[in-house]
């Protein structure tokens, strides 16, 4: 009898021990680029929706850099997530090699990581279990296809992005440089463009904006003012257009070169905003990311990796959504 009494006890004590684990409420950080961009709000309330689906399985830190940088204060706020043992980490890589010494000492202490937005370089990619977001390279390609369209014979292009250590827009930019070159370059940026296909890189380009909306439109004005019969302007990223007053009063000078396509300005993401600008005639094209989704699904992802189940593909793509002004209602997916 005192056998089957203890045995029940230690059976007892398992199955609490085992709800206990069940109910365990995780801490997920998603780490944003920076937290004054309306492209990451969406990737916010993408975790938010998981959290609210999950039933108290885990909450969705939002965390990030208020103002836009070079990458150093994103490095020290994932380097505090891993001091104070997050259970899982979603970091879109403002700078990929700084980044790197974060990640290594996340994976140190156990803690699994997801790339979202932004993903490492390929030499640290043993860092991170996945990426999941856009296929930026694919940005890119989309990106020179429509300019193309617009400007079959080619011209003069200046390429906006932003800092030049994101690798995710220096893929965009190989992208955009492979196809109007009609070559694949070796590496991320691409070879720049001197004559390839028509094309060539205007002086002084690309751009970079580090992700600083005022100083993007004034790079568009400068270089406008600089050089006014540019033939195509294409940001990798949508700053400019995020801040639409701004931008408005900027681009409105060149709408009659924009509607009569002597200036294919094309702008990468298709946030409600950016595509409001596209209708009044502020673009020829938009090319989207879907960041709710990155959000939402780098969260459950990492629940899963922490209840012991596989991680997600690498990579793990979340689709495009390629607009022009004939087909904005339609273009983007539901």
């Amino acid at each position: 009898m005192k056998k089957y009494v203890l045995t029940a006890a230690v059976a007892f004590s398992a199955l609490m021990a085992g709800q206990a684990y069940a109910q365990e409420k995780f801490t997920f950080a998603l780490v944003p680029k920076n937290m004054n961009n309306p492209f990451f709000d969406q990737a916010r309330d993408g975790c938010k929706k998981a959290e609210a689906e999950a039933n108290g399985a885990f909450e969705c830190m939002y965390i990030g850099p208020g103002e836009h940088g070079g990458g150093e204060e994103q490095v020290q706020i994932v380097q505090d997530l891993v001091a104070k043992k997050v259970d899982g980490i979603a970091v879109a890589p403002s700078n990929a090699a700084a980044m790197a010494v974060a990640l290594q000492a996340a994976k140190d202490a156990g803690i699994p990581v997801l790339t979202w937005d932004s993903d490492m370089l390929p030499e640290n990619a043993d860092l991170r279990l996945a990426y999941v977001g856009t296929h930026n390279y694919e940005i890119g390609v989309n990106l020179a296809k429509l300019v193309q369209a617009i400007k079959p014979e080619g011209g003069s292009i200046c390429i906006q992005s932003g800092g030049a250590a994101a690798a995710n827009h220096n893929e965009r930019m190989q992208g955009i440089r492979d196809t109007l070159a009609g070559a694949k370059s070796a590496a991320s940026p691409g070879d720049r463009l001197t004559g390839q296909n028509g094309w060539t890189e205007a002086e002084g380009c690309p751009l970079y904006t580090n992700d600083d909306f005022p100083l993007s439109v004034q790079q568009f004005q400068d270089f406008m003012a600089k050089m006014p019969d540019l033939d195509a302007f294409v940001p990798t990223g949508g700053f400019p257009q995020f801040i639409p007053d701004a931008n408005r009063a900027a681009v409105t000078p060149f709408k009659d070169k924009i509607s009569s396509k002597a200036l294919a300005l094309v702008v990468a993401d298709t946030l409600p905003v950016q595509m409001d600008q596209m209708k009044e005639g502020l673009s020829l094209g938009q090319v989207g990311q879907r960041p709710f989704e990155m959000g939402y699904k780098t969260m459950f992802a990492l629940k899963d990796i922490k209840e012991g189940k596989p991680a997600p593909a690498d990579p793990t793509y979340t689709g495009l959504d390629v607009c022009t002004p004939e087909t904005a209602d339609t273009c983007i997916a539901k």
